[in-house]
């Protein structure tokens, strides 16, 4: 494919909607060939992603000092990241150009799970915006719905028995990161984000009407994702390549701000339990050779090494830097 493909996905959500089949083999056609697709009808209100849009406008015009309160930190990563604080995991080219707020999945304390994985935890939310907490939440809670049956559809592409893939987001490490991309002039070295493959199982996000998301085709040529309003989307990553033993691909892509304006974006990532063990669940294709990762080191190992002096070791999984 040289172009991402939109698909109208209201027919996963009838069991016995006529186009649901059509629509199935179309998803799998996009995870196949692209790994990459944008989504339509989904059902999520847009009134409700502009009230999230405008929140991020509102958190990122905050004040420096009171944003660096909610810094995030090695023991806890959740909060603020400041504007140019990461770069690529393998240590290479410039700092990212964008400032973030990390979310995870909401658990409060005392929840049984806290006990099993460190990792768990409840989230900041900025103390003078209360509304945010509220618009993510009912926001989030609209994409699981939708991830749900995404993962279904992709299920049956994989000739998997019901629930394979479902049963492994039960207490899920689904997160996600709240972004401000500041415009780049022409001369700037670097990227809003750098070429990388997401290592999670699935993103969604709805696209910024500013543009900048580049994807990168098998021939090497990037092209931009021709998203409907209201529409979303959504990717495979390193995790959902694994389970299908290549058969779906997680492709590189990156963002660059030339558009002169503002750009925010708030992209989830859907993660399995912590204690998933992704492997591959039918035959590896000839030339797939990946070793099985365990979610919730996978997760450390990738939060660990965003810090820039911390560097990969052998026992770090693969995450989604490119090498040439």
């Amino acid at each position: 494919m040289q172009t991402i493909p939109a698909i109208d996905i209201s027919p996963l959500f009838s069991p016995d909607h006529p186009d649901r089949q059509t629509t199935i083999s179309q998803i799998g056609a996009a995870c196949r060939d692209i790994g990459f697709l944008s989504i339509t009808d989904t059902g999520v209100p847009e009134d409700l992603i502009t009230l999230v849009r405008q929140s991020l406008r509102d958190l990122f015009t905050l004040d420096e000092q009171t944003k660096w309160k909610q810094a995030i930190t090695r023991e806890n990563y959740r909060g603020f990241i400041p504007f140019g604080f990461f770069t690529p995991n393998d240590g290479s080219g410039s700092a990212d150009r964008y400032e973030g707020y990390k979310l995870h999945q909401e658990v409060m304390p005392g929840a049984p799970i806290l006990k099993e994985c460190a990792l768990y935890g409840p989230n900041l939310w900025p103390e003078t915006l209360p509304q945010v907490r509220e618009q993510i939440l009912t926001y989030w809670a609209e994409l699981d719905r939708v991830l749900l049956h995404l993962l279904q559809a992709l299920e049956i592409n994989l000739d998997l028995p019901l629930n394979t893939l479902c049963a492994c987001f039960e207490t899920p490490m689904t997160n996600m990161t709240l972004l401000h991309y500041p415009p780049q002039n022409a001369q700037d070295a670097g990227f809003g984000i750098h070429p990388h493959k997401d290592t999670d199982a699935l993103t969604i996000i709805a696209p910024d009407p500013v543009g900048g998301l580049e994807v990168q085709t098998r021939e090497g040529q990037w092209i931009t994702p021709n998203c409907p309003p209201g529409g979303f989307i959504v990717n495979i990553g390193d995790m959902l390549e694994l389970w299908s033993g290549g058969r779906f691909v997680s492709t590189p892509h990156r963002v660059i701000n030339r558009s002169g304006k503002e750009r925010y974006s708030f992209p989830y990532f859907a993660v399995p339990r912590h204690d998933v063990i992704v492997r591959p669940l039918l035959p590896p294709l000839p030339g797939f050779d990946r070793p099985e990762v365990n979610t919730g080191h996978w997760s450390a190992e990738i939060w660990r090494t965003n810090w820039p002096d911390e560097d990969a070791t052998n026992d770090t999984p693969k995450l989604g830097t490119l090498h040439s």
